[in-house]
Parts: structure tokens; C-alpha cells; sequence
């Protein structure tokens, strides 16, 4: 029975990675999209469900324009969504745009 629950609750858990990834990847503003689709592929796994529920609340917002200045820092953040999950995004875009000016993508 045990062994049962804990498929169920592993297949809950990849049903909503596969649907948070999704919806990174299809923002509708494409720089959002290269931002927020690498991080969950990565990251995405190895997020706690806190972080989860962070994401999920921050993907909810309508303005991929504003979504992606919180991001950026180019506008203030608001504080329901200043998450430690808004600094691991941050410092995940860092490093995958200095990966991309380094290949040569920048």
C-alpha cells in the first residue's frame, strides 16, 4: 500500500513538473520563455514544493513584460513574489545569459 502511495505521489509530483514546464516555455513573450523554460528543465526537479507553489503563483501573472522586468530588476518586485525561488530564477538567468554571450549567442 505504501509502495502505491509513493507511485502516486512521485506521478502527481512529474504531472505538475510537465505542466509548470510547459508554461515556461509558452509565456507568449520569448525573452520570459528563455528564461523560465532552461530553469525549469534544470532546476525544475529539484525544486521543493514551496518553490513549486512560488512558480506557479509567479506564471499566474498576465504581464510577461512585468514578469520578466522582476526578473531583469528593471522594476520593483512585488513582495509576494520576492521568494528565495525569485532569487534562484535571478541567479539562474545570470549565469545562462554569460553561457550564451560565451557560446556566442550574445
Amino acid at each position: 500500500m505504501a509502495d502505491n502511495d509513493a507511485r502516486a505521489e512521485t506521478e502527481i509530483r512529474r504531472q505538475r513538473l510537465g505542466r509548470i514546464t510547459f508554461r515556461a516555455w509558452r509565456r507568449g513573450f520569448r525573452e520570459a520563455d528563455l528564461v523560465l523554460g532552461p530553469f525549469m528543465e534544470r532546476e525544475g526537479p529539484g525544486l521543493s514544493d514551496a518553490d513549486l507553489d512560488s512558480l506557479e503563483a509567479l506564471l499566474a501573472e498576465d504581464n510577461d513584460h512585468e514578469l520578466y522586468a522582476w526578473i531583469i530588476e528593471t522594476n520593483p518586485t512585488p513582495a509576494e513574489h520576492e521568494t528565495p525561488l525569485m532569487t534562484r530564477l535571478r541567479t539562474f538567468m545570470r549565469a545562462h545569459v554569460a553561457a550564451a554571450v560565451a557560446e556566442g549567442a550574445g
